[in-house]
């Protein structure tokens, strides 16, 4: 079985798409140790790309989300990267 190529992937519904902020390699393939990507950690992320159903926020969006552990984000290799995927009810605000 091939891998498929994510390149132009589109969330369903009102799934949002965002960095993974607990990445161990940036997106330029940067190799980050256990402590500096602790440091690097941050609930506020751009917004990569919205689902059809997304009213509120917008691709490009700085949004402030969910800091709490166990939250319900999905985190999967995405577009060669990890990333995390949460309904847009879990953004806590939108930054301008």
């Amino acid at each position: 079985m091939s891998k498929k190529n994510f390149k132009d992937f589109q969330p369903a519904g009102t799934w949002l798409m965002l960095p993974d902020p607990t990445a161990k390699q940036t997106d330029s393939g940067i190799i980050l140790d256990e402590a500096t990507a602790r440091k690097q950690a941050t609930n506020v992320l751009e917004v990569l790309e919205v689902g059809p159903d997304c009213r509120l926020i917008k691709k490009g969006d700085t949004v402030f989300i969910d800091p709490r552990p166990g939250s319900d984000a999905v985190v999967s290799e995405i577009c060669g990267n990890s990333r995390i995927l949460i309904m847009e009810h879990q953004v806590l605000g939108v930054l301008s």
